[in-house]
């Protein structure tokens, strides 16, 4: 079994900085990418960022030059600055393609998610 444990969600005013954490347990061999999504009310969940096994980093259009992932071993964290009002949503860790030791196959795994609120 794997979890995905997130912190550091909270309320934050425009123009500041937040930084969420994910990090995944379990008997990982191995994962293909992880990342972050965000889904705010009404909307679809999105891709924020992501980070490739490779070192390859996808990010939206919308937080690109704001939002950075530092690279890490089966963590991820997600470097949030200049925050504004429309990034406000819930943020969901995902792990993708994760190969765990003695099971075949790989599989996603969510977090259960973080409330990130950008408000004055």
């Amino acid at each position: 079994q794997v979890q995905l444990v997130e912190s550091g969600g909270g309320l934050v005013q425009p123009g500041g900085s937040l930084r969420l954490s994910c990090a995944a347990s379990g008997s990982i061999f191995s994962i293909y990418a992880m990342g972050w999504y965000r889904q705010a009310p009404g909307k679809q969940r999105e891709l924020v960022a992501n980070i490739i096994s490779d070192g390859s980093r996808n990010y939206a259009d919308s937080v690109k030059g704001r939002f950075t992932i530092p690279s890490a071993k089966n963590t991820v964290d997600l470097q949030m600055n200049s925050l504004k009002p429309e990034d406000t949503a819930v943020y969901y860790c995902h792990a993708e393609r994760v190969a765990i030791v003695g099971r075949p196959g790989a599989h996603d795994y969510w977090g259960p998610g973080t409330q990130v609120t950008v408000s004055s």
